[in-house]
Formats: structure tokens, sequence, C-alpha cells
């Protein structure tokens, strides 16, 4: 499908809104909504399109690369190594001479310490990955149980780089490459992951989630990066509605449903599936609810982005694009060279 004739969610513009004064609470929600955002156009294709941006299969060509974590497959995740070098900060140079850019927008995810500060981190354990086997930083503890000054000198994988407060990191990605921002955990185990919540359930998990997303959105609200907030659970986004006019993207897991009907009700600009629930590649797996094959054609019909999670191949970024999503969510800069 062609981009320009899908409608925004209530908004027809293409451009992520910067921080607008809401009113807390359901009155909020409903006006963040009317804001409306989409994405920027611009994207790095890896096959040849025609003028209409499509390939001769019809699939859009007119891709966003986003770098998970700042290609975490090629640099220290959720550093401010990772994110300059997918800005193209200490990018490769073009033919031109000038700088090229590996990524449209930079996913990071984001967690407070135990002074409140927002670090960029995605582990909610400074050294736990993988049951312990391997460690993550060279530092112990829960990070939100741990000070700022121990978080933020923990050195990530052996590489110099350390934990980045999300204002330091910030400083690193010019103004004209977006930024994704998980919202991954406000600092308390008593989450509901995944979830579509009740009407009687939103308020209190929204409340769990707010001091700790107007403290990311105070953050970006510094810097003039397009945003997307995203996140797995749907008081974190019901919060971000709250104090922002940033776009936001519900991440899936194993239900079409859930996520759909959380993009519905927080107006989002996007969703984020992993590839195994988009149907027509050779990774669908589904979930058993009755969206699983629809979810592609559905979000677009309602005017939201679908950026597909965790791409680390060509392959994997052909088949894809091949069913018509429209961003990348990658470990590798060359899955689109």
């Amino acid at each position: 499908m062609d981009r320009s004739s899908r409608s925004s969610p209530a908004s027809s513009t293409r451009s992520f809104s910067r921080r607008e004064t809401l009113l807390i609470g359901t009155a909020g929600v409903a006006t963040a909504g009317a804001v409306g955002a989409a994405y920027t156009s611009g994207g790095t294709n890896g096959a040849a399109g025609t003028d209409d941006g499509t390939d001769d299969d019809g699939a859009s060509t007119d891709l966003d690369t986003i770098a998970h974590r700042g290609f975490a497959g090629e640099n220290p995740e959720n550093t401010v190594a990772a994110a300059a070098a997918a800005a193209g900060v200490r990018g490769r140079s073009a033919d031109d001479g000038t700088t090229e850019r590996p990524a449209d927008r930079i996913e990071i995810d984001v967690v407070p310490t135990g002074d409140g500060d927002v670090v960029v981190f995605h582990d909610d354990g400074l050294a736990a990955r993988d049951g312990g086997a391997r460690g993550l930083t060279d530092a112990d503890g829960i990070v939100w149980e741990t000070d700022t000054a121990t978080v933020t000198n923990a050195e990530v994988l052996d590489s110099g780089e350390t934990v980045p407060r999300l204002s330091t990191l910030l400083e690193a990605v010019p103004a004209d490459v977006g930024v994704d921002v998980e919202l991954k955990n406000p600092g308390r185990t008593d989450l509901r992951f995944a979830e579509k919540l009740t009407d009687d359930e939103l308020p209190e998990r929204t409340a769990a989630w707010r001091p700790f997303v107007d403290r990311v959105v105070d953050a970006l609200d510094d810097h003039d990066n397009e945003v997307l907030l995203s996140s797995f659970y749907e008081g974190a986004l019901a919060a971000a509605r709250e104090a922002s006019s940033y776009a936001v993207a519900p991440v899936l897991w194993r239900s079409a449903a859930d996520g759909l009907a959380i993009a519905r009700e927080h107006d989002a600009a996007a969703v984020h599936p992993p590839k195994e629930l988009v149907a027509g590649t050779p990774f669908y797996r589904g979930s058993g609810d009755a969206t699983d094959g629809d979810l592609v054609e559905t979000a677009h019909a309602e005017g939201r982005e679908v950026n597909v999670w965790t791409v680390e191949t060509w392959y994997e970024a052909d088949r894809l694009a091949a069913v018509g999503v429209d961003g990348l969510i990658a470990d590798y800069r060359t899955v689109v060279d």
C-alpha cells in the first residue's frame, strides 16, 4: 500500500509532535489523542524501487531503518558510542564527501536508577543477562535499586563505554535523527506485561508509571529530535499520553489483537510486532487470535505504521518489506545495504 493513501490517527501530519501542556487524567489522554503523529518520510532502501516508492512486486521500498539499541549487533548496546555510530556522527563517508547516516531513527531503552535518574539500559539487572551466564556490565545489582554513580560508571560489555543518562545520550544524536524510547520499567516488578487492561485496571497502572514517564519526557523536551515512546506496558503508554504529545506505540508480544486494541485506546502512531506475528513471511508463528493474519493490513487501514523487531539479516528485511511493513528495528545496519 502506498503510504500517502493512508490516513493517520486523527491527523494527516507526517512528523512527531513535541510535548505540549495537557490536562492530567482522562481528558488529557483524549486531548493528546487529537495530536496524532506519523514518521519522517526518509529511509534507507536496500533494493531498487519504482517511481511510486514500491519495488517490482508492489512492496514499499520506503523503509525506515531503526537502530535497535544503536545497532546492538555492531556496537555496545544503549551507549553513547552506539547512538553516535547509528546516527552517523562517527559514520562512513559517502562518495560526495558527506557522512552516511546508517539509521533513520535510534531505538533505546530507559529505566530509573535508585536515585530516580533516567538511564539508558535494557535489563533489570546490571549483570544478570542470560541467567547470569553473561555480564552485561562489570557492576552488580538491580538498576532501580542502585545509586546513579554506580550505574553510570558501569562498563558495558567490556567496551570502555558506560551506562549513560538519557540526557547524555541525547546529546550525541543530531536533531534530524529520530529517537524511539522504549519505556522499559518504572522501577518495580508488579507490572502487567503486554496485556490489554480493563477500564478499572488502567488508572492504577498508569499511576505506577507516571513519575518515571514525567522524568523521561522532561529529558526529551530539552532536545529537538522527533520522538516515539513505546512500551510493552499499556500503563506506560497511558502515562505518556497524559504527560506529552509525543507519538506512542505498543510493543507487541504474543497477541496481535491485544496490541491493536491498545493502539486504538491510545491513538498510537504505530505498532511494533515481533517478526513472528507478521503473516505472509517465513517467520510467522501467530498466536491463535483472529487478528494475526491481518496485522499489517489492519494497522495500515487504521493509519498506523508497522515497525518490526528484531531484524538481523537482509533476508528477514527483504521478506518483511515484501508484505508492506514500514520500519525495521534492526541489530545491523547492513540489513538494508
